[in-house]
């Protein structure tokens, strides 16, 4: 069978677009110039008709002509085509990248660049899926087969980061092994199979699957009851997608049946969550929001400050850190700019839900492929190169600190400087949104400035907050005063029906606070015990408690949520909720300590407040 006519891609383009676009996958699929047997194992076993699109992206000698669209033409009845600029994208076909070209897809429409070849390094998988994912989002399919390298673990990143799905071939069974083994590090992979099995569970992903909704429901409690988050005001739609992604995984083919299957299998429970917490991050993402930090809101921001002032930063939902230190090099960068010798210093906390991302954002180390998105300088300034990647130095890392952090169950940081909250937002619905926002603004000092994604927005805060470059999403906080709110998040568990909590202050009240507390506890033959509001915020404090609390990071106030040790920390939230709803008396027990939270109806004074106290 003789390579197709490649005279379809080009007749009426518009009109071909208007047909097509969004409407079928795309499937990037990376490999080296020595895995032939692999497309074609891959290729053989795709069905007929099966509505998508394919283009194989292989390192190729720029010296040599390209045969492989001839050699696969030989084992598939769709179109192969050797790609060509502007050349329109259709399902059932296959397009393959050219020799010495680099290329990207915009609007289903491939693009072929020349390489730059004072970049150094080539890396055309990261390349065409990074471009792949920004064209068709959820429609993006990435799949890594038998090659060498690490090439394309960073454009896996940008597809799950867009609601992707992500293959990769089972590396037992590639004839290299190095390009599976390091994308299954980079992200949570989708499916990893044996390549002639990857076709029909890519099939199977984008058949219609069942939502049912009070399964969905199901679902949702069981992640509250093992994880401690709640993920019902999260996007639906992206939740849908990451529980039919694991629905695929086993081959289930209802909400229903994977309900039950998530109640007897709490592990997977642990998968789904972090399948949830999207973590995917890159050095300096969207440069041109870097750029303009540097050169303009910094500096700004810096010419206010006195000698010697130490500036706060917080970074919500920092993955594994790249966000963070592209902040830290970016202050250094400004603060050069403009007053180099006076001592100002910024201190960054960055938080994140999932511990296993804190813990690599912690390590600062990152694969040589980070080295695409960070200039020579930058690289040769801020890290130390060693054979398998690039560690943060010492004089960078000691300005950020890490800590596990909910952004909704937890208080936040408080009197900050900057606020950069960017591309998180965008998982969570509208109401949700609008609470956050409203957070942000208190935790920000006078002038601080905020920085969301891109896609982001701060909807009817407007008042809160001037702009200072609504493309980039740059924003300083308006010294406006908000009206007394309470942010009642799903996850803090806050009483809905008030709208502040009420609670007597003065000196005789503080008092009678210590010792009603203390007679409280005698009762109780006087464990160590703690006081606390329906916010979790301590009153009072008695006996012998730094067994059960720890300090945290970066705190203004005392909060139960933030100081708790990790022992209860899971089980707690869902607890102190049914306290302060049902107005009960829950008992949690951890290894030999037991924690009793107790509803306060009496005496006057305490009234409304919460008692927590451990019992050995």
């Amino acid at each position: 069978m003789g390579l197709k006519s490649d005279f379809c891609a080009y007749m009426q383009p518009e009109k071909i677009l208007d047909n097509h676009i969004d409407r079928f996958p795309i499937v990037g699929i990376g490999g080296s110039a020595g895995g032939l047997d692999a497309f074609e194992q891959f290729l053989s076993n795709v069905p007929d008709q099966c509505g998508m699109a394919f283009v194989i992206v292989q390192h190729l000698d720029p010296t040599q002509k390209g045969m492989l669209p001839e050699l696969l033409q030989r084992i598939t009845l769709m179109h192969v085509y050797q790609a060509k600029d502007h050349m329109v994208v259709l399902p059932d076909c296959v397009y393959v990248i050219p020799p010495n070209k680099i290329m990207t897809i915009s609007k289903g429409i491939l693009y072929l660049h020349i390489p730059n070849e004072e970049d150094g390094l080539r890396l055309p998988i990261d390349t065409f899926f990074r471009s792949l994912a920004d064209d068709k989002k959820e429609k993006s399919v990435g799949i890594i087969l038998s090659g060498m390298g690490s090439d394309g673990s960073l454009g896996i990143q940008a597809i799950k980061e867009r609601n992707g799905i992500v293959m990769v071939q089972n590396p037992d069974t590639a004839r290299f092994n190095s390009m599976p083994n390091n994308a299954i590090e980079a992200v949570t992979v989708d499916v990893i199979a044996p390549v002639y099995e990857l076709p029909a569970k890519l099939s199977m992903h984008f058949k219609e699957l069942s939502q049912d909704k009070s399964a969905f429901e199901v679902i949702l409690s069981v992640l509250r009851i093992h994880t401690g988050n709640d993920f019902s005001l999260y996007k639906r739609n992206a939740v849908y997608r990451r529980i039919e992604r694991r629905m695929a995984v086993y081959k289930i083919e209802s909400f229903r049946k994977y309900a039950h299957f998530l109640e007897e299998n709490p592990s997977e429970a642990t998968i789904l969550f972090k399948e949830l917490l999207i973590g995917v991050t890159r050095f300096f993402r969207d440069s041109d929001v870097w750029e303009r930090l540097i050169e303009i809101d910094l500096p700004a921001l810096i010419a206010k400050q006195k000698k010697g002032s130490k500036l706060r930063a917080w970074i919500p939902g920092c993955s594994t850190g790249e966000e963070a230190y592209s902040l830290a090099i970016a202050f250094t960068e400004a603060l050069e700019k403009t007053r180099p010798n006076e001592g100002i210093t910024l201190q960054i906390f960055a938080t994140d839900l999932d511990n296993e991302s804190i813990k690599t954002a912690k390590k600062g180390f990152y694969s040589a492929n980070c080295a695409v998105d960070i200039t020579a300088n930058r690289l040769e300034r801020h890290f130390h190169k060693t054979e398998k990647g690039y560690r943060i130095k010492k004089e960078l890392s000691d300005v950020v600190v890490f800590s596990e952090h909910n952004l909704i169950m937890q208080p936040a940081f408080t009197k900050l400087d900057i606020l950069c909250c960017r591309n998180l937002l965008i998982y969570l619905d509208a109401t949700l949104q609008h609470k956050i926002i409203g957070l942000f603004h208190s935790s920000l000092r006078e002038n601080g400035l905020l920085i969301l994604g891109t896609a982001e927005i701060i909807g009817s805060h407007r008042q809160l907050f001037e702009t200072k470059d609504s493309a980039l999403k740059i924003y300083k906080r308006a010294n406006v005063i908000q009206k007394t709110v309470a942010l009642d998040f799903p996850f803090t568990f806050l009483d809905t029906k008030r709208t502040e909590i009420t609670f007597p202050y003065t000196q005789n009240s503080v008092a009678n606070i210590e010792r009603l507390t203390h007679q409280f506890l005698l009762q109780h033959a006087s464990p160590p015990g703690i006081l606390v509001n329906e916010n979790g915020d301590i009153l009072f404090m008695s006996g012998k408690t730094d067994k059960f609390l720890e300090p945290a990071v970066g705190k203004a106030n005392l909060n139960i949520f933030a100081l708790l040790r990790n022992g209860f920390r899971k089980d707690f939230p869902l607890a102190f909720h049914n306290v302060i709803q049902f107005k009960e008396t829950v008992v949690l027990h951890q290894f030999k300590e037991n924690m009793t939270i107790q509803w306060i109806d009496e005496p006057e004074v305490l009234k409304g407040s919460i008692m927590i106290f451990f019992n050995a």
